[in-house]
């Protein structure tokens, strides 16, 4: 039986194999030195006719296996680029090693103290060989170290880098070992920690002694056994392991040693992930410094460049950040930038980063303004990646970002296509395993944890410990998709999203949303998690009321800081000025606009949707301030932009815009025109809300033209009614009940005092939809309207209240109060 068969993916997954110019064999260290003697321990050398199973001076398989884990998170493990020292490494062992009293702890401690000469090595490493070894006559059931398996392929490394030493390097790794050892010696006092003996007393009771004989037994044949022709005992420390968990860790004393290199690249993975999704977690000086150490010992990484530009960037150290990103190309020609650990022909590289520049052009062309050239580009990394590997899915998600502005018809069917091929890559892809080293990391932190809990003397920590450790120790299992994968599926959820936004489906919106905040919040970065957030508090100001939306974004600024998430301070600002523009504090919305046109700037950025929405602003709010030449004159300027750069959503948008100021300017019939070509729009692109908001605006203009038409107008606010109703806000739902009671009031034929609820029941509905968004033009509107329909019906009283609730919100309009609290929340 094969311990551990496979794991880590064969001969592929070779600790140090050569990428980017990197050393073929890790150099062998003192940490590498004891992971191997627990090596050998896990998986002694087997004996000819079988042996126990599992073998001492494990208990059970569980027991057995837990110990495996542990040496191959080891081996992993990318939670920091330098190797920990023995004391921490026996702090995490002590976890592991609680079922046998220390044995292991103390076994290891005694084994490194006794390699005190190039003698002791060589027979320490010659050792090593039976673990990977099969004797004659061994059996199918006898328990072998695979040695394509991560840990033989670790252990297989390390004594292949051992016999090409030089006799100089084999004094040097002495010399280390005396300090790696001293650096723990006299300061891991397990034997004298009560909290142990209580809980080791707990679990073993009455035949611990019994126990800890056959252990001292053991101890003397294996330490024997280790150390063959020299007496290296009198050179071991009795307890060298024992340390008291309140002193701080010498580190000073520790050999610097750097980790392998696949998992010097695996932390700085990890870390440019973390200043992707929160770069206000990493403080800019300490982080650089660490860099800066990384870098000195390790000249040859280039990449520590390359997190010096971001983390610059990120805190918007801007001469810092071009200053690392041309050292960083000058030094390696730009060829460690894509952070990927690639065994693929130098061909397939090439080609993947030819693919990368398409992709990246695309997305700049994007930013810019110029979709055709940006679909051409993702077009042709499509094509690329067709023709070469099979895996267009990278290119789906800004293909269809990007058509989103100009087809967003299209968008559904390149991301069912994008669905198929994670299928597909799932099929052919994640059944080898892509462990980045994050869930080693994840479960040594998480050890580590649970082993200074289980050592406190309180109850609660014993219990932390039986629990949230076993829970983690069984269940978490390591994902095998890859982050960027992650990244990518969760991102299409994103794009339905926008996608629903254009077809007008609420729900799908909110649930597309969900599922991304939900499910892909540990692979998104924060610009995409904020831009989840932000979607559903426009869903919640939309159908809500700001009330609640505002209770959100204060949640949603805690965890994105306006300073670090460019999408939630500009969610802050839309709703600020979308509460202004309803409460009528045309003062408040003109300084916020006046914030846009500054973010809008080409000093700066120059992103046209951010330029698009400024504008669209600007008209919105001169036309609340019944400027219309100006509004008209602003809106005209945006329809050229969209038209130009073939924003057909946004086109649909302005041309509606101008159309209701024409219909505010009393110039009905102009605005007809602008009406019909935005419905032609929505149709075309199949934007069904905003269709069905077109379709709204048209029965009004039609109402503004007299009583002749209100026949002809009802019949368009019915064809819009379903949409509206099902899938509306509360602006638009109030607007579209409150059209309706107009056309029966307008209506000639139509008698009030014939079917009264007609028209109060509709209007009803609005102002209570418009009593939460404080719309007080609207809403004055439709009290005007309920005062009137009360007045034909001869109820004096409600009329009265009407026209009170009619005249409170027109001097609330005409007279407002307190502008400033418009900018508190």
């Amino acid at each position: 039986m094969n311990v551990f068969a496979g794991v880590g993916g064969g001969a592929e997954g070779t600790e140090d194999a050569p990428t980017n110019g990197g050393s073929v064999l890790p150099e062998v260290t003192p940490h590498k030195i004891a992971v191997c003697q627990l090596v050998h321990v896990f998986a002694p050398p087997a004996q000819a006719g079988g042996g126990t199973v599992p073998p001492f001076p494990f208990e059970s398989v569980a027991h057995h296996n837990r110990l495996g884990l542990f040496l191959f998170t080891l081996t992993r493990s990318c939670e920091d680029f330098l190797e920990p020292p023995l004391e921490e490494l026996l702090r995490k062992l002590k976890a592991v090693d609680n079922l046998t009293n220390g044995w292991l702890c103390e076994q290891l401690t005694r084994t490194l103290s006794g390699l005190t000469s190039p003698d002791d090595l060589f027979d320490f490493f010659d050792k090593l060989r039976g673990v990977l070894t099969a004797p004659e006559g061994a059996g199918v059931e006898d328990v072998l170290l695979d040695p394509n398996s991560q840990l033989g392929v670790f252990l297989r490394c390390c004594i292949l880098s051992f016999n090409s030493m030089t006799f100089e390097g084999v004094c040097h790794i002495l010399a280390n070992l005396v300090a790696y050892c001293s650096s723990a010696e006299g300061s891991y006092d397990l034997a004298e920690d009560e909290d142990y003996d209580t809980e080791m007393s707990n679990l073993m009771d009455a035949d611990i002694g019994a126990r800890s004989g056959i252990f001292d037994k053991y101890n003397q044949g294996y330490a024997a056994e280790s150390h063959i022709g020299e007496s290296s005992s009198a050179h071991a420390p009795l307890s060298l392991h024992d340390f008291d968990d309140g002193n701080a860790m010498k580190t000073d004393d520790n050999p610097t040693c750097l980790r392998s290199r696949w998992q010097l690249e695996a932390y700085l993975n990890q870390q440019a992930d973390v200043l992707e999704k929160d770069p206000s977690s990493v403080p800019l000086n300490s982080f650089n410094a660490t860099l800066t150490q990384l870098q000195t010992l390790a000249p040859e990484l280039h990449r520590v460049q390359f997190l010096q530009y971001l983390n610059a960037l990120s805190h918007d150290d801007y001469v810092g950040s071009l200053d690392n990103l041309h050292r960083y190309f000058d030094y390696s020609a730009g060829m460690q930038g894509l952070f990927t650990r690639s065994v693929s022909p130098s061909q397939d590289i090439i080609v993947g980063k030819y693919e990368s520049a398409l992709l990246c052009l695309g997305n700049l062309h994007c930013h810019f303004g110029h979709p055709k050239k940006a679909l051409e580009a993702f077009t042709e990394a499509v094509r690329v990646s067709q023709m070469h590997v099979q895996r267009p899915l990278v290119s789906f998600g800004p293909n269809a970002s990007t058509k989103l502005r100009t087809c967003p018809a299209d968008v559904c069917k390149n991301l069912r296509l994008s669905s198929r091929v994670l299928t597909d890559f799932g099929n052919d892809v994640l059944s080898t395993s892509n462990d980045n080293g994050s869930f080693s990391t994840s479960w040594l932190r998480n050890l580590s944890a649970a082993s200074n809990s289980w050592c406190s003397s309180s109850a609660e920590s014993r219990k932390l410990h039986k629990n949230d450790f076993d829970n983690f120790y069984y269940h978490a299992q390591p994902s095998p998709v890859p982050a960027s994968i992650l990244q990518l599926a969760g991102s299409t959820y994103l794009l339905r999203a926008t996608a629903w936004e254009h077809y007008g489906s609420a729900p799908m919106v909110r649930m597309n949303a969900l599922v991304y905040a939900t499910c892909f919040a540990d692979a998104a970065s924060s610009s995409d998690l904020s831009l989840a957030y932000v979607k559903l508090i426009q869903q919640l100001a939309v159908f809500k009321g700001y009330s609640a939306a505002f209770c959100a974004l204060k949640l949603a600024e805690k965890k994105f800081p306006s300073s670090t998430s460019s999408h939630i301070q500009l969610l802050r600002m839309q709703l600020l000025h979308e509460r202004a523009l309803h409460r009528g504090h045309l003062k408040v919305a003109e300084q916020i606009c006046d914030e846009f046109g500054v973010l809008s700037s080409s000093v700066c950025g120059v992103d046209i949707e951010l330029k698009t929405e400024a504008s669209l602003r600007r008209a919105r709010t001169l036309l609340a301030a019944k400027q219309f030449g100006q509004a008209a004159t602003v809106a005209n300027s945006l329809y050229s932009t969209c038209y130009k750069y073939n924003m057909q959503v946004e086109n649909a948008s302005v041309l509606l815009l101008l159309a209701e100021i024409h219909k505010k300017s009393d110039n009905a019939v102009l605005g007809l025109p602008y009406a019909l070509a935005s419905q032609s729009f929505c149709k075309a692109f199949n934007l069904d809300l905003l269709e069905a908001s077109a379709t709204l605006t048209l029965a009004e203009l039609w109402l503004a033209l007299g009583p002749s038409h209100a026949r002809r107008a009802l019949s368009l606010v019915y064809q819009s009614l379903p949409m509206i109703l099902g899938h509306g806000g509360l602006e638009l739902r109030a607007r579209a009940h409150i059209v309706l009671a107009k056309c029966h009031l307008c209506d000639p034929k139509f008698s009030v005092s014939e079917d009264p609820s007609a028209v109060l029941d509709p209007l009803t509905q609005a102002t209570e939809d418009l009593q939460v968004l404080e719309y007080h033009e609207m809403a004055a509107e439709a009290y005007y309207l309920k005062a009137t329909a009360y007045n034909h019906l001869g109820r004096l009283d409600e009329r009265e209240d009407a026209a009170a609730s009619f005249k409170e919100h027109i001097t609330a309009l005409e007279n407002p109060l307190n502008e400033e609290d418009s900018l508190a929340y």
